[in-house]
């Protein structure tokens, strides 16, 4: 299979790709027995040793995929039960001229039958592509339902059943796929809502369809990519090259994000970072982490000078939402500086909405549900809306975290993150994720490039941490990786 492209379509934007090629001269049959004949050679790479498939067919061209797939199953040797949904001959088009070359080839199609399932080695859903807009009657989702709870391997055919393409919400019961083989263009929905839960493996084949011309909705952020952006220093470089960067946060009894904030700047390369906190947290940080400079600031004179010597400004970890933090949080509205705004500034900033360019907004749904006075599962619904909806309203760049973090902002195209594991839903990975962007802004001086090189970054670490496993994984964890990545010509 091809590597995942870097561009990401709406399911119109990969039908218009679609129409695009059969017009350039690829007979529509042929894009679907190429689909066919790709799906199959994923299953025998992803399951060598499978022997009998069943394979699921609705009643579209998702449907006419699984009969080339089912019929070129058969002629390798497999023992494949091919599942009519529908009645075969009211397919139309491509899909009914897929299964007249399956019957003709002596294969036939059996009704739906839960003890289909019993010593199956793969299932191929090839119920419903991604044309479906409404939610599935009962009786498909009642199969959905028994495919899932069957413990069988699934290998979906283009996007998982019941799953939108463009927004990954559930329409009704979802297949959730051990494998997903994406046919000619990355589905949007492969990355929001609930679709990271649903696709498995994603794997890609074009079909021989070039997506490079078409219209995208979204990009891939590429490991490869942060070679170009991370360049090796010259040798004459000293710190004050690398971007001093201020770090204000660590309310009562919150100095470990501070320190955590505090030691991602540093990890990523920032040459001077200085951590401006309550009293009663120097110590703390001090002796875990002396390269840090700590000031003790109880108001707002006192963060004055710290400001005017910064390139960067970081607000938010530990901050809290007291009178102290409105006195650091409203001081940093008041300069010009370059910002980074998260957690508890992202409330404060709620509470009293402005917008400006120079700063990076990294909310979680929570957070950017009351920046937008709406509920999470609002944001969640449609998350590339809301990532752009904030952008609009407070400009600057914005990172919408979560599974698939969204770096937007208004006017360019959006960027996906497709790195990352559950196993970094912890405390304390946030404000590591505001310290490795600070760190890399201070040294780029793009906000929408560091915004997208510190999330790639933080999760690709998440991902190397947790190769010792994602339950028990803490944000310290993400440390020693991030060394590595931010120096990818070393």
């Amino acid at each position: 299979m091809a590597e995942l492209p870097i561009y990401i379509h709406t399911a119109e934007q990969v039908r218009a790709l679609d129409r695009h090629a059969i017009e350039l001269g690829t007979p529509a049959y042929e894009l679907m027995s190429r689909a066919g004949e790709a799906a199959l050679r994923s299953l025998r790479t992803a399951w060598p040793s499978a022997q009998r498939i069943v394979v699921v067919c609705g009643c579209g061209n998702n449907a006419g995929d699984g009969y080339v797939l089912a019929r070129l199953a058969r002629s390798a040797g497999l023992s494949v039960v091919t599942i009519a949904l529908f009645d075969p001959v009211q397919l139309q088009g491509d899909a009914l001229v897929a299964w007249r070359d399956f019957v003709a080839s002596g294969g036939s199609a059996d009704e739906w039958d839960e003890e289909a399932l019993v010593g199956v080695d793969v299932v191929v859903d090839a119920i419903f592509g991604t044309g479906l807009s409404r939610p599935l009657e009962a009786r498909l989702g009642n199969c959905v339902d028994a495919i899932n709870r069957s413990g069988v391997p699934v290998m979906a055919l283009d996007i998982p059943s019941g799953l939108h393409a463009d927004t990954g919400q559930a329409l009704g019961a979802v297949i959730k796929a051990s494998r997903t083989i994406c046919f000619v263009g990355l589905k949007l929905g492969y990355y929001v809502g609930i679709g990271p839960d649903q696709v498995g493996v994603l794997e890609f084949d074009a079909l021989g369809v070039d997506d490079s011309g078409g219209a995208i909705v979204a990009r891939r952020i590429e490991e490869c990519w942060l070679a170009e952006v991370l360049q090796p220093r010259s040798r004459s470089a000293h710190k004050g090259n690398n971007g001093r960067v201020l770090l204000i946060g660590g309310n009562r009894g919150m100095a470990g994000a501070a320190l955590l904030a505090g030691e991602a700047t540093l990890r990523v390369g920032a040459g001077l970072v200085t951590v401006a906190t309550r009293t009663e947290n120097i110590a703390a940080i001090v002796s875990d982490r002396p390269e840090l400079m700590t000031h003790s600031v109880e108001s707002s004179d006192a963060l004055a000078p710290l400001i005017t010597a910064a390139d960067v400004i970081a607000i938010g970890p530990g901050l809290g939402q007291d009178d102290w933090a409105r006195a650091m949080f409203n001081a940093v509205l008041a300069t010009d500086k370059s910002l980074v705004v998260d957690a508890d500034a992202l409330n404060l900033l709620s509470a009293r909405p402005s917008a400006r360019g120079n700063w990076i907004l990294t909310p979680h749904p929570g957070e950017a549900g009351r920046l937008l006075g709406c509920t999470t599962i609002e944001i969640q619904a449609d998350r590339l809306a809301s990532a752009r909806a904030i952008a609009e309203r407070y400009r600057g760049t914005v990172v919408l975290k979560g599974a698939g973090s969204i770096v937007e902002r208004a006017g360019e195209t959006p960027f996906i993150c497709d790195a990352g594991n559950p196993g970094m839903a912890t405390a304390g990975m946030g404000d590591v994720l505001t310290g490795v962007i600070a760190g890399l802004q201070a040294q780029l001086d793009d906000a929408f490039l560091a915004a997208r090189a510190g999330v790639l970054v933080h999760a690709l670490a998440g991902d190397k941490a947790a190769k010792a496993g994602q339950r028990g994984l803490i944000a310290s964890d993400l440390f020693p990786h991030l060394r590595s990545l931010v120096n990818p010509h070393a």
